[in-house]
């Protein structure tokens, strides 16, 4: 698409020249040996069955409490983890880890040949002459040049000389890309005027769009007098698609930076109507908007956004965090005090002393995700065709005349924690240290871990089995359906060990309610180790006790936010909260 300038005189005169501005932006076992119902051979299936003993909830309490901590007589323990160490999922915990387990670097790319310096100034034709010609790329200079200086950020005085070249080259004529391009330098530096002149050339010229470019003119129009007509241009992307969450944004931005409060909450509401979650930044724009503001109305609204946020587990950034205490702060008459802080291990509020609350799961929501996690994760899904349906109904049968476990164990995945070390010796490790609290445990695993060999010792698997129930599954089999299901079969004390985040299975759950339920169980029952040293006691990380999400008592707010140079993975949540209370 294209553009054809009928003079090439009026260039200069059209395309202004405008002052910018650049702004940064733990018995005895029997084992059963079961045959295939069909009698083939080789179909074999071993069971290691620990006799009964009473369920310890007291022991596992225990355990999250204290194995934590190393033994006071290990000596030369130089790596002895503190009891202060993060949780597994505590924001940045990620980051370390993988800093702590270095991968091999990857390839550095050679520098790229035959590239040329962007000016930095205006320059005339006879200078893009020469500077096209020094340029040894395989691309289209014309394109190449403009992406640059929009990566760049460049003047839109370097810009606008570039299209003045082109143009003069081109009889008038400028592709749309170019000028999509120049627009976006515009709108970046807050150009407004040279915004403006560029939507008329483009409302003249095309009956519509592409949502690109449309963006674009509303994120520059709403900073003139004429912001009413992005209003417009939304509508003609509403003729296409559903806008994006960063359209609505520009528009509600406007809105309030021209005092039309009723058009902000219109488009919010709008915005919601779509299923679309809101940019932290949108939500952010009407706490600062309501800063000093005794409008009750508006108020309830703001706390209507915080329950939002915790509805759907949205953490705001420290900025927004700041944002929302100075407007609790600034609301004549309620005598609002706000401090930064952060939760203590037993989940008490080291800022107020308030009890902020459990992770545990209500029986009935623990009831809905058993169902949930049993329907939508094990039962179905294609994303099991390495388990068979026969060997999965084995196992429930399995797992139904077992009394309830205390711990299951994800055998291959903790075998493989520590790769120097012999597989078997560390989980036999893992389970002696769990066995001599009496806790009632499952190990899962595959057959070929009870073969002999250089990884896999007969007498410690053995050994294992004396001290555990175990289901040895298909060798390639998925371990976590089994890891799941024997978890939630067991009750709500239940926990299980591996390391994996089970990232794919809360994916597959169906809403976002039940998702937010199974991260939140997750959390307050996955127990990671994070050390072993022969001789010595495991480390496991220790499990939250408190659940990471907005929540009020009435004359108080607790709200977890992200800090700003702590970066946190999807599955992670904040470890520091905004703590607001009442005066009395």
């Amino acid at each position: 698409m294209t553009f054809c300038f009928t003079g090439i005189r009026s260039f200069p005169k059209l395309w202004k020249s405008n002052p910018y501005l650049g702004l940064g932006p733990a018995h005895s076992s029997v084992c059963l040996f079961l045959k295939d119902c069909y009698g083939i051979r080789n179909q074999q299936k071993w069971f290691s069955l620990k006799t009964a003993s009473p369920q310890n909830t007291k022991a596992v309490n225990l355990l999250i409490a204290k194995a934590q901590y190393p033994r006071k007589g290990d000596k030369g323990n130089k790596k002895q983890v503190s009891s202060d160490s993060p949780h597994l999922f505590a924001a940045g915990a990620a980051k370390k880890r993988s800093q702590m387990n270095p991968q091999s670097k990857d390839h550095v790319l050679s520098p790229v040949r035959d590239t040329i310096q962007l000016p930095t100034k205006p320059l005339n034709s006879e200078e893009w002459d020469k500077l096209k010609e020094d340029f040894k790329g395989k691309a289209n200079f014309e394109n190449w040049i403009s992406s640059q200086m929009a990566h760049c950020r460049s003047s839109v005085d370097v810009a606008k000389s570039l299209l003045a070249w082109v143009a003069a080259k081109n009889n008038g004529i400028i592709g749309y890309d170019l000028l999509v391009k120049y627009l976006y330098l515009c709108v970046f530096h807050k150009q407004t005027s040279e915004v403006i002149d560029v939507y008329e050339i483009m409302k003249t010229r095309y009956k519509s769009l592409e949502s690109g470019g449309n963006s674009l003119l509303i994120r520059g129009l709403i900073h003139s007098d004429r912001w009413r007509e992005a209003l417009l241009l939304l509508e003609d992307i509403k003729k296409v698609m559903i806008p994006s969450k960063k359209n609505y944004h520009d528009c509600i931005q406007g809105a309030l930076l021209h005092q039309d409060v009723k058009t902000a909450w219109d488009l919010y509401q709008e915005l919601l109507g779509h299923d679309v979650v809101p940019m932290l930044e949108t939500l952010k724009a009407f706490f600062d908007f309501g800063k000093d503001i005794k409008d009750d109305q508006y108020s309830n609204k703001l706390l209507d956004i915080l329950l939002y946020l915790r509805n759907n587990q949205l953490y705001p950034g420290e900025s927004f965090a700041h944002s929302i205490k100075t407007w609790f702060e600034s609301v004549p008459g309620e005598q609002w005090k706000g401090q930064f802080t952060t939760i203590q291990k037993s989940g008490q509020c080291l800022g107020c002393g308030k009890t902020i609350e459990s992770i545990r799961l209500s029986p009935e929501e623990y009831e809905f995700l058993k169902g949930k996690i049993l329907r939508d994760v094990i039962d179905g899904g294609d994303q099991y065709k390495k388990t068979t349906p026969q060997e999965l109904k084995r196992f429930q049968n399995f797992v139904k005349h077992c009394p309830p476990f205390d711990i299951v164990i994800d055998g291959l995945n903790v075998a493989k924690m520590f790769p120097k070390a012999r597989e078997s010796q560390v989980l036999l490790d893992v389970v002696s240290q769990l066995a001599k609290q009496n806790l009632r445990l499952l190990v899962l695993g595959r057959k070929h871990m009870l073969r002999q060999g250089s990884r896999w010792r007969r007498d410690e698997m053995e050994m294992v089995q004396k001290q555990a129930s175990c289901f040895f599954a298909d060798n390639i089999s998925e371990d976590d359906p089994f890891l799941l299901y024997a978890t939630l079969h067991s009750g709500n004390h239940c926990k299980f060990i591996t390391k994996d985040l089970m990232r794919d299975h809360k994916a597959c759950l169906p809403d976002a309610k039940t998702q937010r339920l199974f991260f939140k169980w997750q959390q307050g029952h996955q127990l990671a180790i994070i050390n072993r040293l022969p001789g010595s006691k495991i480390t496991f990380q220790r499990i939250l006790s408190h659940d990471t999400v907005v929540q009020t008592t009435g004359d108080s707010w607790h709200i977890p936010y992200d800090e700003d140079l702590v970066e946190r993975y999807s599955y992670e949540v904040p470890t520091k909260w905004l703590c607001l209370h009442r005066k009395t």
